[in-house]
């Protein structure tokens, strides 16, 4: 069937309006809203209702397939890192050598440097409990610790490979890799500090902490102070720092090395182990295992399983949110809409530099995934700026950037973050969220005009 462009955006805009109201204004889970908001994007928008049905499952499938395993392996290395108290050694240290107040700019810097092998998400899930522990151990609200862990992360993840985002346009582009590299750590500098402000600002909107036993969060009256909790960790009986960092390290170590080598392009039978042990699944796995004998030992068999169990029910609701998100995202790629306002754009004659920027920005809005909006911004405008003037490092970095605008309902990402530290509310979320994902954007689109000028 031959369906418009007009339609197909209708089918976007209608779906918009009903998952907001569903979310905003009823009773009904966002779950449900999410895999409504699909169909009625696939409907309208031209599709078939078996179509419809195909790509929802699919979508759901797909997006669970890649980070289903990693999220309940990371749960119960979280739960275990919480019992044990592994996660506390962790917090500790990191005030200790950062100093007092500095927990924020300890949760970006390391969401920085861990989020450059591995996506984002796994990288959050893995690192959570750090940000957790922290905030239960120094009052300062999760909120602020979580967005910036979770800033550091995702910008480095979405500008710098060998990441396959940053990496698949760097190709598209046709420029050096290790320029890429070198201009995506920089502009990532002065956008994480911005959403470390925000976090730190948002944490006294949002003061929520989690409760003793950790399985809950609650919002007290006024911050707790830490001027104790440092002397108290001094005579404390933890795990030590080898046993308590062990689980959270080598998954990361593996992981960074399978990408590192995939990277190179190199082969042998030592690649292919190489690549198995640091394949998430299996990496985060042996991360799991090293919890269990390393900081379980002395535990008994029946309350190591009913720990590691606490920590699996916790992750159920965000599989399915997850899922359904990015079933919603499949849809939306399905109908065609995404290409068809990209290709509107690009005829508007805007500054060549900010072609892939906008591009990238208008298809994640659309569909909710960063990788896919920078390779179908790079796709659609590296040919057209082949032939302009125009530096192609920093429009490589524009379509990259640009894919960090405003991620909302259609992002796995916006839900891991979310539900990992108990935000539930609509409007807390996008604040939680959304609106720091847009700062990101904005002082992107500032560097780039900058840039622009003078190289």
């Amino acid at each position: 069937m031959d369906v418009s462009g007009t339609q197909m955006i209708l089918g976007l805009v209608i779906a918009i309006i009903v998952l907001i109201f569903l979310v905003v204004k009823t009773k009904v889970h966002v779950f449900l809203a999410l895999i409504i908001a699909a169909s009625i994007t696939g409907l309208v928008g031209g599709m078939t209702p078996t179509a419809v049905v195909d790509a929802i499952t699919q979508g759901f499938g797909n997006t669970l397939g890649s980070i289903a395993i990693v999220i309940g392996f990371g749960v119960m290395m979280g739960r275990i890192l919480e019992v044990s108290g592994a996660a506390e050694r962790l917090a500790y240290t990191v005030v200790k050598w950062l100093g007092r107040r500095k927990e924020e700019w300890a949760m970006a810097l390391t969401g920085y440097i861990v989020s450059i092998p591995i996506f984002v998400d796994s990288a959050f899930i893995i690192l959570s409990p750090l940000a957790k522990a922290l905030s239960k151990k120094t009052g300062r609200s999760i909120v602020t610790l979580a967005v910036a862990l979770a800033g550091g992360a995702v910008v480095i993840h979405s500008a710098v490979p060998p990441t396959p985002g940053p990496l698949g346009v760097a190709g598209i582009f046709d420029i050096d890799i290790g320029w890429m590299i070198i201009t995506g750590m920089l502009f990532a500098i002065p956008i994480v500090i911005a959403m470390v402000l925000y976090a730190k600002w948002l944490g006294k909107r949002i003061y929520q902490i989690p409760s003793e036993d950790g399985m809950d969060w609650i919002r007290p009256e006024k911050e707790v102070t830490i001027e104790d909790w440092i002397d108290e960790k001094e005579n404390k009986d933890l795990p030590s720092l080898l046993r308590s960092a062990l689980p959270i390290f080598v998954p990361v170590f593996l992981i960074f090395l399978n990408t590192t080598t995939a990277a190179m392009d190199v082969s042998g039978m030592w690649v292919e182990y190489v690549q198995f042990f640091g394949s998430p699944v299996i990496a985060v796995g042996i991360g799991v295992l090293l919890a269990i004998y390393g900081l379980f030992g002395h535990v008994q068999r029946s309350e190591a399983l009913d720990r590691m169990e606490e920590g699996i029910k916790q992750a159920g609701i965000v599989l399915l949110v997850t899922g359904a998100g990015g079933a919603l995202g499949f849809v939306l790629r399905s109908t065609g809409v995404g290409d068809h306002i990209a290709e509107i754009v690009v005829n508007t004659g805007i500054p060549a530099i900010l072609l892939p920027f906008v591009v990238a920005t208008l298809v994640r809005f659309i569909q909710g995934s960063g990788t896919v909006a920078m390779i179908t911004a790079a796709s659609i405008t590296a040919p057209i700026l082949a032939g302009m003037d125009v530096n192609m490092i920093l429009a490589a970095q524009a379509a990259a950037l640009g894919s960090l605008f405003f991620s909302y309902f259609n992002d796995s990402l916006f839900w891991v973050v979310n539900r990992t530290i108990g935000i539930k509310q609509a409007k807390e979320q996008i604040l939680v969220w959304s609106v720091p994902t847009t700062i990101a954007w904005f002082v992107s689109l500032i560097m780039l005009i900058i840039a622009d000028f003078f190289f």
